[in-house]
Formats: C-alpha cells, structure tokens, sequence
C-alpha cells in the first residue's frame, strides 16, 4: 500500500511538471517593425540610416533621400544658365490601393496541454481543490492495490486441488486430505486445512476463524473506497457553496462584479465537477470489489458446510463399525 501511495505521487509529481512546462511561442515581429537579425548575419541597413560607403566606390542611392543633382539654384521662372547646376528632389512613389497588406499575425494554438488546461482548472477551482487532490489520489492508490490483490487470488485458484481433497475426505484418508491442502494459497484450501488440523477440538470453529481470516484479507481498504465515494460529493459540494460566497461577496463593486462573479461561478462548477467525478470513479470498483467479496464469502461457506457434512459422515461411519464390533466381541468373550 506505501509503495503504490509513493509511486502514485511520484507519477501525479511528474505530470504536473510536465504539463506546467508549456511550449514558449513563437516571437513575431509587429507590421512595420524592422526585421530582427540573426547573430553571424550581416545587418540590414535601415531606410532611413546613411549606408557606408567604402573609398573609390560609388554611393548606393537611397530611395527615399533627396537625390542631389550638379545644378544652380535659378529664381523661379528665370531662364537656366549653360552649365548651370540644378537641384531635384525625389520623392517616393505613393503606395497604391492593390499594394499588398502586412501579414496578420497568427497566435500558435497551444492546445489543452499546451496552455496548461489542467493547472489553469486546478487553480480556478479554489482551495477545495487541494482536499479534492489528496482524496483522488488514496482513491486511485486503493483501486490500483485491490485490482492487483484480486488480479493475484483469480491466478491462485484451484478447483482441481479442492476435488481431490474432497475425494480423499470421502474415502476416509483425512491425512491425504490434510497433505494436499497444506501450503496452498487458495483461500479455500488455506480454511479447509485449519479445519482438518483443528477438527478434533472444534472443526466449525476452526473453519469459521480461518473463514474470517480469508473475508478480511478479501475485505480490506473497502471502508476507505466508502469513505471516498461518500466524501468526494460533499468536498464538491462545500466548494460549490465558497464560489458562490466568493461570488457575491463582489456585487457592491461595479468595476469588478462580471469578472468576480463569473470567476465564483467557474470555481463552483468546476469543484463540484471534480467531486462528482472521484465519487464516480470510486464507485463502480466498489461495487466490483464488494460483489467478488460476497462470491469468496459464499465459496468458504459452502466448502466449509461439505467439509463438514462429509466428516461429520466419516465419523457415523466409524461409530457404527465400532458398535457392530463391540456386541460381537462381548458375545465371544461370553462363549
């Protein structure tokens, strides 16, 4: 039971960790935003910064910069000089209505796991969560631990051992019987052995203490799934009632009464969501486990009633061959 409870936090240990390390999105750069170089790349010139210009090579000509022409500055309208320098501006050409948009920017969708779903719920669920936690956890650690126990007494069975012992009890060879239940882990062997080594003293009480050995062995952990089933609802049910107090408590403000009031409500349903399904979940293998228990029950008794009817049959037997040959020796001995 302590190494199922300690691998079942360990696991639950890891899943947490595992889910609250979601995947980083990708950046992306805002419409307009330079783009952001790469280390060992070279730097992009910017539009509006002076590119360098090594010695002896010509100048790049930038687009948007006013490009400076050899001219004279000539009075508006006034005729041009020969060899006269003239100054011109150029402008950019301004964008056209089917230039196409900046790409939109798209979110990566992270998923459940990826946006933490199962943390996110955890945390708006309240403090009731964590008595909620503790209680699934004993509530798995017990159903892993029973599945196991009766997964290991179904390989234990056997019938055919259970015959022979029946046939040698109705041959009258009781050591016979007693050999072949010995050292048997069957429930049912284990009973039917401390009642033949027990049967000169009292057979039905040795039977009915071995039987109730075997029941509580059957038997065990059943008051805590019951427990559970019972507790889980009602911790769902106490955290349903604190979101809703939580809720309500934030109706005066008006600047935050839809975001308290809805964040109480999700707090509510989602504890009590919780408790609803740990009592589920503990419910049906209860129901399970207690039905194999009434099947190993009705399988002692009913071993325990043919051993006894049929020793009960060898011992008549014997008193009446010691009957019969009582009055003929006493008829001997008067002759």
């Amino acid at each position: 039971m302590k190494t199922l409870l300690t691998a079942c936090l360990i696991s639950l240990a890891f899943a947490l960790n595992s889910l609250a390390q979601s995947p980083a999105p990708p950046r992306t750069s805002p419409p307009g935003a330079p783009p952001v170089a790469s280390p060992g790349a070279p730097a992009a010139a910017s539009p509006g910064a002076p590119a360098a210009v090594s010695p002896g090579a010509p100048g790049a000509v930038n687009p948007a910069a006013p490009a400076q022409l050899p001219a004279q500055s000539v009075p508006p309208g006034g005729p041009v000089a020969p060899g006269a320098t003239i100054t011109a501006t150029l402008s950019p050409a301004p964008a056209t209505a089917g230039s196409p948009a900046p790409a939109a920017e798209q979110k990566p969708s992270g998923g459940l796991v990826g946006t933490n779903w199962l943390i996110d719920n955890f945390r708006k669920g309240g403090p009731i969560m964590w008595p909620i936690l503790i209680v699934s956890i004993i509530g798995l650690t017990v159903v892993i631990e029973r599945i196991f126990w009766w997964t290991g007494r179904w390989f234990r069975r056997d019938p055919k051992r259970i015959e022979k012992v029946f046939t040698a009890i109705e041959h009258g060879d009781i050591a016979e019987a007693s050999r072949l239940s010995r050292g048997s882990r069957d429930p049912v062997l284990r009973m039917m052995w401390n009642g033949l080594n027990h049967q000169h003293a009292s057979l039905q009480g040795a039977l009915q203490v071995a039987a109730g050995i075997e029941i509580k062995r059957a038997g065990r952990f059943l008051v805590v799934m019951d427990t559970l089933v019972t507790l889980a609802p009602l911790l769902g049910l106490l955290g349903t009632i604190t979101g809703l107090i939580r809720s309500f408590s934030f109706l005066g403000n008006e600047e935050l009464a839809v975001q308290a009031v809805t964040g109480g409500i999700a707090e509510a349903l989602i504890a009590t969501a919780c408790g609803l399904g740990i009592a589920i979940f503990s419910l049906i293998p209860f129901n399970f486990f207690n039905s194999r228990v009434s099947n190993l029950e009705f399988e002692l008794q009913t071993a325990a009633t043919n051993l006894e009817v049929m020793l009960g049959a060898q011992s008549a037997e014997r008193e009446m061959e010691i009957a019969g040959a009582a009055p003929a020796s006493g008829k001997g001995a008067s002759i």
